[in-house]
């Protein structure tokens, strides 16, 4: 017998993330909850970091401070 997690329990979860590229802050203290079942979509205009926010998910960028958990 398996035991479901709580459906509200995040799959992804970032917390305060920021990522500067020298004196060009490109990500301040985001903060965001993917939970089962949610679709999300990360959209905005060029150069607002997405691209940088998707690769520190992705652990292919470091990010300066916050944390980055993954279920």
């Amino acid at each position: 017998m398996s035991i479901a997690p709580p459906a509200n329990l995040a799959l992804l979860d970032i917390s305060d993330v920021s990522k500067s590229f020298g004196s060009v802050e490109v990500l301040r203290s985001v903060s965001l909850q993917v939970t089962r079942g949610e679709v999300v979509t990360v959209i905005g205009p060029s150069g607002s970091g997405k691209t940088t926010l998707l690769r520190c998910v992705n652990f292919l960028e470091s990010y300066d401070s916050g944390s980055i958990r993954i279920d």
